[in-house]
């Protein structure tokens, strides 16, 4: 190299060092263990997808890493687009799953992933304690940690002696001219409207979303949103999720809930569900996460915790002098049966 210019040789020898830069990464590549190997799979992440109001997802989440030492990555949807988004998602990814457990906020759409053989059987140590009425005869999901539909109001403005004891009720103008409802294309508000498509059949549900939006109720973007609408004075009654109320009161707003029936079909709940998704990999990292989930001291957890949640198991509730509500007389299939039927009617008369 010495009759080289000093430009070349500065070029050459660059060359020189960048080749063997490209050798030494090649060889640690083909050197490094399988993502099929024992090893890899060892240390890999478990992909949780879940549509768990994320303050309280990452509280769970931080203390699972912490007790098992393993890590976890996250994916979450806004509250608009929740469970739907994410199951439109596992969906796509049928062919290819990324995400190794699903983590939903509700129970329906979760059923509809199970007929649709996008979940695998996994029956958890953790669940043998769980009713079986919360669980798929298959073992496919597991559901836990309930949230009740409620109709929130104002103590300083409602008595709540003067609300409906049904959700048909609120089809009264008196309710439905002053009532905020998430859009029904989403989230806890989708499940509702199947589950009254369920118990009172489809000529029912379509005269009483006609009446509630003949009367001017209100469509908010979701159930925190239909609570916010209330706080400030637009509406005077909110359909939405016991959470979203508990969050409300701890935050020192006015607001107040009663837990309308079904008719003839007690009071409306809907639990968290827990599943492995099907064709994902590192399943024994996977399993470990749902056991974890489906422990009573996550339940006691999310019970602790703003959103309140309701444990499935009787002597929790018990234990932290919390209501206990029975697994729903209209089931989760009858109600993944009616989703069609509600999403339908629903935008030929809510969001038409």
């Amino acid at each position: 190299m010495k009759n080289l210019t000093g430009p070349v040789r500065r070029t050459l020898a660059c060359t020189i060092i960048a080749t063997i830069g490209w050798a030494i990464t090649v060889s640690s590549i083909a050197c490094k263990p399988s993502s099929g190997s024992a090893d890899a799979q060892a240390h890999a992440s478990v992909i949780l997808y879940s549509s768990v109001d994320e303050r309280f997802l990452r509280e769970v989440i931080a203390q699972y890493e912490k007790e098992s030492g393993e890590s976890v990555e996250l994916v979450t949807d806004s509250e608009a687009g929740k469970t739907t988004g994410l199951v439109n998602r596992i969906r796509a990814e049928r062919d290819r799953p990324r995400a190794n457990v699903f983590w939903s906020s509700e129970q329906s759409q979760t059923v509809l992933l199970a007929r649709e053989g996008l979940l695998a059987p996994y029956d958890s140590h953790s669940a043998a304690d769980i009713d079986p009425a919360y669980r798929d005869k298959n073992r496919l999901w597991t559901g836990f940690a309930l949230r009740a539909r409620v109709l929130a109001y104002d103590p300083k403005i409602t008595k709540p002696d003067d609300l409906p004891k049904t959700w048909g009720g609120l089809a009264n103008p008196r309710f439905a001219s002053k009532l905020a409802v998430a859009n029904p294309l989403f989230g806890t508000t989708r499940g509702h409207v199947a589950a009254l498509a369920a118990n009172w059949g489809r000529e029912k549900l379509e005269a009483y979303l006609k009446s509630l939006v003949e009367h001017g109720v209100l469509i908010a973007d979701g159930n925190s949103t239909a609570v916010r609408r209330l706080i400030d004075g637009t509406v005077q009654y909110a359909m939405t999720d016991s959470d979203d109320v508990m969050v409300a009161q701890r935050k020192g707003h006015s607001v107040a809930m009663v837990f309308p029936e079904l008719e003839g079909a007690g009071i409306l709940t809907i639990p968290n569900t827990v599943a492995l998704l099907k064709g994902s990999e590192n399943n024994h990292a996977a399993h470990r996460l749902i056991d974890y989930v489906l422990a009573p001291e996550v339940e006691r957890m999310l019970a602790k915790s703003d959103s309140g949640n309701y444990p499935v198991r009787p002597a929790l509730c018990d234990e932290l002098k919390m209501q206990t509500f029975k697994a729903n007389l209209v089931s989760p299939d009858a109600i993944a049966d009616a989703m069609p039927t509600a999403i339908q009617i629903c935008r030929e008369t809510l969001l038409k």
